[in-house]
């Protein structure tokens, strides 16, 4: 298991590194797959596609995110939280299945890096 920092504002493993660890049966753990907070984690939660999206799902924008990193393959996410309404909320991205639609409108609004980039740093 290879635990790295991934989440829908920080793709940059998607390039080469989670293409690896597939190809070698290594799984992923990501931690801050909330985008952990500040600016960048605004700039998630207020996009207007990932909005629309949560809410076809019944969702929060913070369950969707969970939601997208989950889906991944070989993926397991560590989202901090300090309340169990958090971790109940969090449980709920579990039910949350995102159409080949869905994907393609958020690669669009977020694509993945198509070249090497440096993994982001928290």
């Amino acid at each position: 298991m290879n635990q790295v920092l991934y989440h829908l504002g920080s793709r940059g493993i998607e390039y080469s590194l989670k293409p690896w660890m597939d190809a070698h049966d290594v799984a992923l753990m990501a931690y801050c797959p909330l985008a952990q907070a500040g600016e960048l984690q605004r700039g998630l939660v207020e996009h207007p596609v990932l909005n629309r999206i949560a809410a076809e799902h019944q969702a929060t924008v913070l369950q969707f995110l969970l939601a997208f990193v989950l889906q991944r393959e070989h993926t397991i996410a560590i989202p901090r939280s300090g309340k169990s309404a958090h971790v109940e909320a969090n449980a709920g991205a579990l039910d949350i299945r995102l159409s080949e639609q869905e994907l393609a409108e958020i690669d669009q609004a977020f694509p993945a890096p198509d070249h090497k980039t440096y993994l982001d740093i928290v």
